[in-house]
């Protein structure tokens, strides 16, 4: 027995696979510096979320909308590579929790920058 569900195997492989082929195979101009940084696939392996990072936050709508044109393309070129008798359909999103992870991290060392004050403040006392 796998220690994990088959979709969380899955996800993992299909991820790599699809930063591969996004990297190798797809050859449009307009998209900027992708990292792919995760895939959520259904318990049946019907439908893949793919989550991406963009470098330039600004093009991120546009890399989506583009990629969500390739789908074709990216969902082929997975079923040549992988074994499955399913290849899932294909959606892309914004991976938001870098995005979250930095809000976290400056109202972290806002806090510290704060407490830095106090302190020095009481010292003073």
């Amino acid at each position: 027995m796998h220690p994990y569900k088959r979709s969380a195997r899955v996800s993992d492989l299909i991820r790599e696979e699809i930063a591969d082929i996004i990297l190798n195979k797809i050859k449009h101009k307009t998209l900027g510096f992708i990292t792919v940084t995760g895939a959520k696939v259904s318990d049946d392996l019907r439908n893949a979320t793919i989550y991406l990072s963009v470098l330039k936050e600004e093009d991120a709508e546009k890399t989506v909308r583009k990629l969500g044109e390739s789908a074709a393309f990216i969902r082929g070129e997975l079923g040549r590579r992988l074994k499955m008798k399913f290849v899932p359909t294909l959606t892309f999103r914004i991976d938001k929790s870098i995005q979250y992870g930095m809000k976290i991290d400056k109202l972290l060392d806002e806090i510290k920058s704060e407490r830095s004050v106090l302190d020095e403040d009481e010292d003073l006392f």
